[in-house]
């Protein structure tokens, strides 16, 4: 296909990538309201710091990926697609309204509750969205429809951050904050009945309801297949990578800029549009074809613009004359905070030209009766690195005592050795995937 964004043309992907983008949308509006709540009201009133508070959120959003996702990619590959997601949908609803009735109260361990159970939802989704294209779209089609649903991600990531940031600086802005999640929860499901049909993969099977011994069964079947399994081993070091720096986006912005709640908006959308562009363009410069001939490049950016946010970090010097934190425009005018925007928009846009080929090739060569089960071990894995990524910070920042610049150049440099470690893995072990792939065509 000449351009990608022809695929909106069709009901079969426009679907799809409405729901998933209302989904991640309405994820990231509950989230950031939320740790925007914490970061600049709650910590003060529990009485606890803001940066154990932050990653206690992340951790427990993703602590349903590592419990649920091979039960979630089982039930995916056993049922048809649609019907599925809709159900799914409808129970985003009843997770957003008890999400409302936290905000609305300030009752933030029910709060907390509908953080996990939003985080349980997005695993039961995320089989069923990854396994949908390699079976809707030709193949042809598929690294320009993931580069269209990586952008989508981080637009959607972007906007419900951009809109939770504007919603809690409305007076009401815990009641506006409710009807907003309940309202996108609505339109998701809505776009949900436009997905057409979609065969389920294997019907005929029996579902393991054990989270335990069927999370271990579906490690034990990727292991068996080593290119996916390396493949997997990067998508989830990315959402370590990703989560190591936007998590601690908040207290970064205020603490090192001295910004106000505006300044994390601004970060994370040049975050946000440097992956979009750089998952765009991986369909042109791959022409079109499932390659990793873009990863060492997406590799090396990541590693070099967070070496040199440290710098850049380290070089600042903002003297606030009061107590009043800085917006934007303030920023704009201090020396070397150009330089910060920049990392940090690179940083982004090698995560495009990183991510996009990893997940094309896991699409592409996971055998079609897996397909969706291969996702659910891609998610516990992504779940495992994302948790890690959690603790990491804490040790680095709490018990070890080191800075936010220090913990990004820290990052930075392990990128170097996990990146050289699985490029030489993956090409080491792609020629056996193509045949495996080539001999399930044929047969």
């Amino acid at each position: 296909m000449a351009n990608q964004f022809q695929l909106f043309k069709h009901r079969r992907f426009n679907a799809m990538f409405f729901t998933q983008f209302l989904g991640a949308f309405n994820d990231n509006i509950f989230k950031q309201a939320l740790i925007l709540v914490l970061t600049y009201t709650a910590a003060s009133q529990l009485g606890m710091e803001v940066s154990i508070l932050n990653n206690l959120a992340a951790m427990l959003f993703i602590l349903p990926y590592f419990l649920f996702s091979a039960l979630a990619g089982q039930i995916a590959d056993k049922f048809e697609k649609s019907k599925l997601t809709q159900f799914i949908k409808l129970l985003e609803l009843v997770i957003m309204a008890i999400a409302a009735v936290g905000f609305v109260f300030e009752w933030y361990a029910l709060l907390f509750v509908a953080l996990f159970l939003m985080g349980t939802h997005s695993t039961f989704f995320g089989p069923i969205k990854y396994a949908y294209l390699p079976q809707a779209m030709k193949e042809d089609e598929l690294v320009g429809a993931n580069g269209l649903f990586q952008m989508g991600t981080s637009l959607a990531i972007l906007l419900g951050m951009i809109i939770a940031g504007v919603l809690t600086q409305l007076s009401q802005s815990l009641y506006w904050i409710s009807v907003t999640v309940l309202i996108v929860a609505v339109l998701g499901y809505l776009a949900a009945r436009y997905i057409p049909t979609m065969p389920a993969m294997q019907p005929n099977l029996k579902i393991n309801w054990n989270i335990i011994t069927t999370s271990l069964s579906t490690i034990r079947y990727l292991y068996s297949l080593p290119f996916l399994f390396f493949v997997i081993l990067g998508n989830s070091w990315f959402w370590f990578y990703g989560a190591t720096f936007l998590t601690q986006t908040p207290e970064f912005s205020k603490v090192i800029l001295q910004g106000d709640e505006s300044v994390v908006i601004f970060l994370l959308t040049l975050f946000s549009v440097g992956v979009s562009i750089g998952s765009l363009l991986c369909k042109s410069l791959t022409k079109n074809q499932v390659s990793l001939r873009l990863l060492p490049f997406g590799i090396a950016g990541l590693s070099i613009f967070a070496i040199d946010l440290y710098f850049s970090l380290s070089n600042l010097n903002i003297d606030v004359n009061n107590s009043a934190l800085l917006g934007i425009r303030d920023l704009f005018g201090l020396n070397g905070s150009w330089r910060v925007f920049a990392d940090l928009f690179f940083l982004g846009f090698s995560g495009g030209l990183y991510i996009v080929p990893l997940y094309a090739s896991m699409q592409a060569y996971a055998p079609r009766s897996h397909r969706a089960r291969i996702v659910g071990a891609n998610n516990i894995f992504n779940a495992i690195f994302m948790v890690t990524s959690a603790i990491f910070a804490i040790v680095i920042l709490n018990a070890l005592g080191l800075t936010l610049p220090q913990l990004f150049l820290v990052t930075g440099l392990l990128n170097i050795a996990f990146g050289a470690f699985l490029y030489v893995k993956l090409n080491k072990h792609i020629k056996d995937a193509v045949i495996q792939t080539n001999d399930v065509v044929s047969s």
